[in-house]
């Protein structure tokens, strides 16, 4: 049976009303967990009121 392990980082919007995010940082970061193995499996936002953007959390997994 294969074993998975699980990572997950944030990234903090940015902006008045937020939802705005650094796509260069965002790309840096995937690449440099790609390059380590890690495969990303899920990628979503978190709201605040109003249903405003405050962080994007990205999972990853790899093959322990």
């Amino acid at each position: 049976m294969e074993k998975w392990e699980y990572t997950s980082i944030k990234f903090e919007s940015k902006g008045f009303m937020g939802g705005v995010l650094d796509t260069s940082h965002f790309d840096n970061e995937l690449n440099n967990f790609g390059e380590q193995g890690w495969e990303l499996v899920s990628c979503f936002s978190t709201t605040q009121d109003g249903g405003k953007c405050r962080e994007i959390v990205a999972v990853f997994k790899r093959r322990k």
